[in-house]
């Protein structure tokens, strides 16, 4: 006699059913990891809206894997690891800035007077630089209230001080970079 439902045997594993949904918890968790990828630089901005619009359309958490794999936080091994290349990176770049730092030729803070030091191409200029990133009238330097100034005479490639481009007027001291177009100097007292 046969029954009316017959069930089939299987040999091998049974399958697990796959979650057909995401669960909020799992949305946030991949969310959090994508704004903590953009807020550290691993991710683009544009990277990072699209993925974001990927994640919030994921049906199946292996989706929301293949979005998060990158960013997944790293073992104690790969953070210290990592840590030790940057923090050497970091020596390297500091070695090699006051490597060139050093070699950078002096510029020495004029003696006080009524006027103030021109810096420029032109001959007329109390500094003169003979190269082509130095405007004609490039800059000045004056003391001031007991205050070194450096002003930018509206010079085609800038004057900075420091790395930091000076639009106007800047308060400069010894031991200060500046640089004229591309010509860099070491500010020196006398």
């Amino acid at each position: 006699m046969s029954t009316p439902f017959e069930f089939p045997t299987h040999s091998g594993p049974v399958p697990v059913p796959v979650s057909a949904r995401v669960s909020d918890a799992e949305r946030d968790r991949a969310l959090g990891l994508l704004r903590e990828g953009a807020a550290t630089g691993r991710l683009s901005h544009d990277t990072f809206l699209y993925r974001m619009e990927r994640v919030l359309v994921a049906r199946r958490p292996d989706e929301l894997a293949l979005l998060t794999a990158d960013l997944e936080p790293e073992g104690p091994w790969t953070r210290r690891v990592v840590g030790a290349v940057e923090r050497m990176s970091a020596f390297t770049a500091k070695v090699g800035r006051a490597w060139r730092v050093e070699r950078l030729p002096k510029l020495l803070l004029p003696q006080p007077g009524p006027h103030p030091l021109r810096i420029g191409r032109d001959p007329v200029n109390g500094l003169r630089l003979s190269h082509e990133t130095v405007s004609r009238l490039h800059a000045e330097l004056s003391l001031q209230g007991g205050m070194w100034v450096l002003r930018d005479l509206g010079s085609t490639n800038g004057t900075t001080v420091n790395g930091r481009r000076v639009t106007g007027a800047v308060a400069v001291r010894p031991g200060d970079m500046v640089a004229f177009g591309q010509m860099s100097f070491r500010l020196s007292p006398h």
